[in-house]
């Protein structure tokens, strides 16, 4: 249970830092939340519970596809925000091609013997 917490508070800090400095320093909130920070915690959670290094093989290939189909939503949202669209619309549409993405993403690598 004791780990759970750490675990608990150590991400939710991560992004509590990312929120605070962004208020100030927008471009350096932006680099921290780029980096692989939840993914590197979240693979050595794995490591640290289950040793298991297939999986964490798995874990981080899975992210690499993953990513790639989550990157043009920061390029919608600020094209819209600096249309006038509101925030809830601009993050609304990001989320969506998001999806979209996600979805042709999988359908692609399964083309290629890639079943994420």
């Amino acid at each position: 249970m004791v780990w759970y917490i750490i675990k608990l508070i150590l991400t939710a800090g991560i992004i509590v830092i990312i929120s605070e400095v962004s208020k100030r320093l927008p471009l350096l909130g932006s680099l921290i939340a780029s980096l692989p920070l939840i993914s590197v915690l979240g693979m050595i959670w794995m490591y640290g519970e289950t040793k298991d290094l297939i999986r964490i093989a798995d874990h981080a290939e899975g992210t690499f596809w993953y990513v790639l189909p989550s990157l043009p939503m920061f390029l919608l949202m600020p094209f819209l925000l600096r249309k006038g669209i509101s925030f809830p619309a601009a993050l609304s549409a990001g989320i969506a091609l998001t999806g979209v993405l996600y979805f042709l993403m999988t359908k692609v690598l399964a083309k290629f013997g890639m079943n994420l």
